[in-house]
């Protein structure tokens, strides 16, 4: 049975990453929008992202992209970011337009994962889409993995990290985030 497209969340090396959850779908136990959205924890986390990172960020020199933001490597490759921060230099404010960018971000940050585990070993899509944006050009790919309550830092010149969330993370120079310290603040169970 062929899937539909919008099922497919990014192709990567050719082959199709299905949605988490797009066999309910096609078998009619769940809608489209029932595999869409995020929990509430990651939302809150995007969301807690995009606003310290956009307080701390030069509007001027960078342009920070959310919501699955796409970006189109090469013919075999369009993969999605939660949160991508580019160099205005890279992607200026007139070469954005109704298609995926085609040039690399300085900063990936991804919240958990919405690939259907069916599709991807966690951890191997975790390391293989980061060593893609890595090569493409990314400068840092950053991961959160709500379950486990860990970070992932990987560079193109250093060896990648794995943080407690409770660590400050740094994003760009002069800019971070703790996740812990946050949700801590909250009053939230999950910091």
């Amino acid at each position: 049975m062929k899937v539909p497209e919008y099922l497919i969340y990014e192709i990567m090396d050719g082959k199709p990453i299905h949605y988490k959850g797009y066999r309910e779908v096609l078998a009619g136990t769940k809608t489209y929008a029932d595999i869409m959205g995020s929990s509430t924890l990651q939302a809150l986390i995007v969301t807690q992202l995009i606003l310290t990172i956009g307080r701390q960020l030069n509007e001027e020199l960078f342009t920070m992209l959310s919501s699955e933001a796409g970006l189109h490597l090469d013919k075999r490759n369009n993969l999605a970011g939660d949160i991508l921060i580019f160099d205005n230099a890279t992607l200026p404010i007139d070469a954005i337009d109704e298609f995926y960018a085609q040039v690399p971000p300085r900063v990936v940050i991804e919240v958990d994962i919405a690939a259907d585990p069916t599709d991807v070993d966690t951890d191997g899509y975790i390391f293989q889409k980061t060593q893609k944006l890595l090569n493409f050009g990314v400068e840092k790919v950053i991961w959160v993995t709500t379950q486990a309550k860990k970070v992932t830092v990987a560079t193109q010149d250093a060896d990648w990290q794995i943080k407690d969330w409770h660590k400050d993370i740094d994003v760009l120079d002069g800019v971070s985030f703790n996740i812990g310290a946050y949700l801590t603040k909250k009053g939230s169970p999950y910091a």
